[in-house]
């Protein structure tokens, strides 16, 4: 027995499915803990496999590759050194004697590693957690309910996912004679969700007595953005160590038995996680470096129209990769022989241009006009004697967006799209074609203008881009004073009436009582069930949300959705 414990709580970014290179960053970690005195180092659920691994989990041959990379990892373990949990899926229909290599369960598990062989094996026993404790898309089967592991003499009890959501969990443990209680999630991103995590712990604490350690992923990966936020609570609740939301970080905690046998923990470091639109910020930065360099591109493309949406996203992509790593493509689509118009064009060029000096990216500049005025020749019969005005706008978007992705193509890097999500829902965007990722999928129009303005007074921590103005003044005037299309409201109740049918699962009916016109709920429906199939084309993009439109609504392409509304 042991009367002291040092648990480094390793809060790391992997990579899905690239087993090597995370376990090397495991070995990387143990090696920082145990220079700093850890006895423990403990990874998130899913640290040695990534998250969200999809259909991944579910391929025998990458399951066989797990197994012998932890094995090799448990042979590290006989230096002597502290002891590791990894979070990995892993097969069985129990725990070990076999180690689970029966193929016909798959779990969310939680391995000990320690004097060079697999210790324990305990796995998730609440798989529907809310997106607390995992991603939804990783689906696993229930375990039993589990016991503690002895880590040093000491019983420590296995919280793995979204077993911290629940009471019954931690109660089982405390009966089963845990002595402290270890967290590892792969919680994802939402607004609120890092305090929610920290709620469910201290409700575990105070339910079951015992002082609680959390472990929590980070990273971007797909359409997921891991926050970290790692924490640890005292006995009563107490906050005594928290680490930062969005970055990988070591948090070590020192523990200590009391006269009464019970376990407590003097303050450690505690650092406050970024809060609203700053957090939306890090969340959509980290998305995309994680987009680009987990998926190997030198960096990306961004094609500037002087607008607020691609002006935001250049300025994301500056913080994320850094200013070299980003190139601006301005292109613009000829507006016509109207004075205004050709005015609002030249005013569209200059404030691109000034982005472009703002950021300290590159410039390119690409003339549409004569690809556009062939286009426009060689289907001019096809449009004699019919109005073709909407079909050459969005030819014309096509052509643009094609163009663009030419260039990406040309570097090897991804093209972004700066569609918004109120765009993209209403299919009122330019083409997507050839973007590998839209950053701005996920954020409503009016979100758009409050981070804009954020980043103009704000130099995020982890930015690799300039301090002080990215976005022109004359930029957020102009969206200010934006007209939506005929037959919509203002982007304010806009953006109310989407998240009240799509997020809050409201009827047509009840947004009626909530002070929206039925016609325009009507018109809002129809545009959202015409610009269905343009949905599911749509490049990713990180899910920022606290509900995914993407994964809880898809509607029929065709079939009468209006009619019913």
């Amino acid at each position: 027995m042991t009367d002291r414990l040092s648990i480094a709580l390793a809060q790391i970014n992997p990579a899905a499915g690239n087993l090597a290179a995370n376990a090397d960053r495991l070995r990387a970690v143990r090696a920082e803990a145990a220079a700093r005195g850890a006895d423990l180092v403990v990874c998130p659920a899913a640290g040695l496999s990534g998250a969200p691994l999809l259909d991944l989990a579910a391929l025998p041959a990458f399951l066989d590759v797990v197994e012998a990379t932890v094995q090799a990892l448990a042979e590290d373990t006989a230096d002597g050194g502290p002891a590791l949990l990894v979070g990995v899926p892993w097969r069985g229909d129990s725990v070990p004697g076999d180690l689970g290599r029966d193929g016909s369960k798959r779990h969310n598990a939680a391995l000990l590693l320690d004097g060079g062989r697999i210790a324990a094996v305990r796995f998730q026993a609440v798989t529907d957690s809310g997106e607390i404790g995992g991603p939804e898309e990783d689906r696993f089967d229930n375990g039993p309910m589990p016991g503690p592991v002895n880590v040093r003499g000491v019983r420590i009890g296995l919280l793995v996912g979204g077993d911290l959501t629940t009471g019954d969990v931690a109660e089982t443990l405390a009966e089963s004679g845990a002595e402290l209680l270890v967290a590892m999630l792969a919680s994802p991103f939402a607004p609120g969700r890092a305090d929610q995590r920290i709620h469910a712990g201290v409700a575990r604490v105070v339910e079951c007595g015992l002082p609680l350690a959390a472990v929590n992923l980070i990273g971007g990966q797909d359409e997921r953005v891991f926050d970290g936020g790692s924490f640890a609570l005292a006995p009563g609740g107490r906050l005594v160590a928290q680490a930062p939301l969005f970055a990988e970080h070591l948090l070590l905690t020192r523990w200590e038995r009391g006269d009464d046998d019970g376990w407590d923990s003097s303050e450690a470091e505690t650092i406050a996680p970024a809060e609203g639109t700053e957090a939306l910020y890090g969340a959509l930065v980290l998305g995309l470096h994680d987009a680009v360099t987990k998926s190997g591109a030198p960096g990306v493309a961004v094609g500037l129209t002087g607008g607020l949406d691609s002006a935001l996203v250049a300025a994301i992509a500056v913080d994320a990769l850094g200013p070299e790593r980003v190139l601006a493509v301005r292109a613009p689509l000829p507006g016509g022989p109207d004075a205004d118009l050709a005015g609002a064009l030249a005013d569209s060029l200059d404030d691109a241009a000034e982005i472009v000096e703002l950021l300290g990216c590159r410039l390119d500049n690409v003339a549409l006009a004569p690809l556009l005025k062939a286009a426009d020749s060689l289907l001019a019969p096809a449009f004699a004697g019919r109005d073709p005005a909407m079909a050459v706008e969005r030819m014309h978007a096509r052509l643009r967006a094609a163009t663009l992705a030419a260039l990406a193509e040309r570097m090897g890097a991804l093209l972004l799209s700066s569609v918004d999500r109120t765009d993209r829902l209403l299919g009122l965007a330019p083409e997507e074609t050839g973007c590998g990722y839209a950053v701005l999928a996920d954020v409503p129009k009016t979100a758009v203008l409050e981070l804009a303005r954020w980043r103009n007074r704000n130099q995020p921590a982890v930015s690799r881009g300039p301090a002080g103005l990215v976005v022109p003044e004359r930029v957020l005037t102009r969206r200010m004073k934006a007209e939506t299309p005929a037959g919509l409201p203002p982007a304010e109740a806009l953006d109310d009436l989407l998240a009240g049918l799509l997020d809050g699962g409201l009827s047509p009916a009840d947004l009626m009582t909530f002070g929206h016109a039925s016609e325009t709920v009507a018109a809002v429906c129809r545009l959202m069930a015409r610009a269905e199939a343009g949905r599911r084309g749509a490049p990713p993009g990180p899910r920022v949300s606290r509900r995914s439109t993407v994964r809880l609504r898809r509607f029929p392409i065709a079939g009468g959705f209006t009619d019913l509304l």
